[in-house]
């Protein structure tokens, strides 16, 4: 039994879904269009603004897949609706974002500049020099281009320099002791 996947998801005012042949599901609203191709082995029925989906069996494959997509469709429902974003926060001597355009050019010690060229649905916004905020529909690209970016200068563990997610937390080393 599926907590997750037998619970149903009620749609908000102002957003559309649409289940086109082939487990295609198509979800509107104001903050973008979002489309994916779900599994064939799970069952989904829209009636009356709510989301339902149902499993053919309870084989351990088919119970994963139960929950993931229910997961799934309600990430591209929050998506739509009220949008994601990831912060990012910049630490170091001489490290530094800027935005120039539709475009994040990021200073990060090395002898080129670094830029980020804003996707479809995927906006930034730089706050001072070291706060940078992806801001989109789509979970799975707001978290992926985060991570593309934190890999360019990841923070290291004795000064703290690099790039961070806001909420985490780098464990710190000490240096080395002298005699």
């Amino acid at each position: 039994m599926s907590r997750i996947g037998n619970s149903p998801i009620a749609i908000p005012d102002g957003v559309e879904v649409k289940l086109e042949p082939k487990n295609v599901i198509i979800v509107k609203g104001p903050k973008g269009t979002l489309t994916r191709q779900l599994h064939a082995k799970i069952t989904v029925t829209i009636k009356d603004s709510v989301i339902t989906f149902t499993r053919p069996s309870d084989e351990k494959e088919v119970k994963a897949l139960h929950g993931l997509t229910r997961a799934l469709v309600n990430n591209m429902v929050v998506g739509v609706t009220h949008g994601f974003s990831k912060k990012l926060e910049i630490n170091g001597v001489g490290y530094r974002a800027n935005k120039q355009g539709n475009k994040i050019v990021l200073t990060l010690g090395y002898s080129h500049p670094v830029e980020f060229i804003e996707e479809d649905g995927i906006k930034f916004e730089v706050e001072g020099t070291n706060l940078i905020t992806v801001i989109g529909p789509d979970k799975e690209k707001v978290g992926k281009i985060s991570a593309e970016i934190r890999a360019k200068r990841p923070p290291e563990p004795y000064k703290g320099k690099g790039i961070k997610y806001v909420d985490e937390h780098i464990r710190r080393k000490e240096g080395k002791t002298g005699k």
